[in-house]
């Protein structure tokens, strides 16, 4: 196995893999740049995805009748604890805006580097347009670059770092960012239906899963051993829960792994709202989920955030850290 040195990371947050990308360098060293043609994985990839499909307007319309909403909810049910991520359509945001939202990331993006650099996110900060952040020896690195804002609580908005360029970000993510409210309250809401699904209350404060718009195919979530490609659907919205929803679940509800191949012929532009626990805010099973017949698998933890990020880093899966 060849060995490599890692930089210091002044020096790796500096050189941003679309630079890398445009002077004609190889991901080599601690880059991962997953192309999905790996021979030693091709047998576990399906390409034909059979990722459920959930219509989030049954769910919410006064006008769907009791016996449309309880189908799409054992629906839902069966997707979170088997798969753990659906495909939402019907979620009432117009498919202009969603491609507004598409059309501005990619903006920023095709910006120069001394532009999209003064938004840049200092070693320690998660804030900001940059690469991974403070890499430790042997740390794999991801072939990507990302612009990391957060939304909620407005009050934790750096507006010095939401670019001013495209002249309309702000207003596209303002607006994005409220209507991927409405999006969660009804996500939030259907999974706490008692009896049907699972019996929790609603979470004001996140619930730990991710809603990504794609724009390219690349994105791949594993299942019983097997890699499966989300579909390229430009009016669906992919939800995925995340650690924290499995640990609330006491397990019923499944955190997904997954990750995305790059293409030489294009690049690929996702934007992602993660929905996680405020800080300081301690998680854990929820009571009604415990009993005889499931006992409790997961102990209380507080900022698992900050564990799953470390041991992200390492190319690790935290959710054993709060096993009991």
């Amino acid at each position: 196995m060849a060995a490599y040195s890692v930089p210091p990371s002044e020096v790796l947050l500096s050189k941003r893999v679309q630079e890398m990308v445009l002077h004609g360098e190889e991901p080599l060293g601690p880059y991962i740049c997953r192309s999905g043609e790996d021979d030693d994985e091709k047998e576990d990839i399906m390409d034909t995805s059979p990722i459920p499909i959930i219509d989030l307007n049954l769910l919410s319309s006064s006008t769907t009748s009791d016996n449309e909403r309880e189908e799409e909810l054992e629906k839902l049910e069966s997707a979170l604890s088997s798969w753990g991520c659906f495909q939402g359509i019907g979620h009432g945001i117009q498919t202009s805006f969603l491609d507004k939202i598409r059309q501005v990331s990619r903006e920023f993006f095709k910006q120069p580097m001394e532009e999209k650099n003064k938004y840049a996110k200092s070693v320690d900060d998660f804030q900001g347009y940059g690469a991974d952040p403070v890499p430790e020896q042997g740390q794999s690195l991801d072939w990507s670059d990302r612009l990391f804002l957060e939304v909620f609580p407005e009050d934790r908005r750096e507006y010095n770092l939401w670019p001013q360029i495209p002249i309309s970000f702000r207003e596209v993510l303002e607006d994005y960012s409220e209507k991927m409210k409405m999006v969660t309250e009804i996500t939030s809401k259907a999974m706490a239906k008692p009896d049907l699904v699972l019996g929790l209350k609603p979470h004001a404060d996140g619930t730990g899963y991710t809603i990504i718009l794609q724009d390219e195919v690349g994105l791949q979530v594993l299942k019983d051993g097997k890699w499966y490609t989300v579909p390229k659907d430009p009016t669906a919205l992919f939800v995925l829960m995340g650690d924290q929803m499995e640990v609330m679940s006491n397990g019923i509800f499944k955190g997904l792994v997954h990750r995305v191949v790059s293409n030489s012929e294009r690049d690929r532009i996702s934007v992602a709202m993660f929905y996680t626990p405020e800080l300081g805010k301690e998680i854990g099973p929820e009571d009604d989920l415990v009993n005889m017949d499931r006992p409790r698998i997961y102990k209380k933890v507080t900022d698992y955030a900050e564990t799953h990020w470390k041991f992200y880093q390492r190319g690790l899966r935290a959710l054993h850290t709060a096993h009991i």
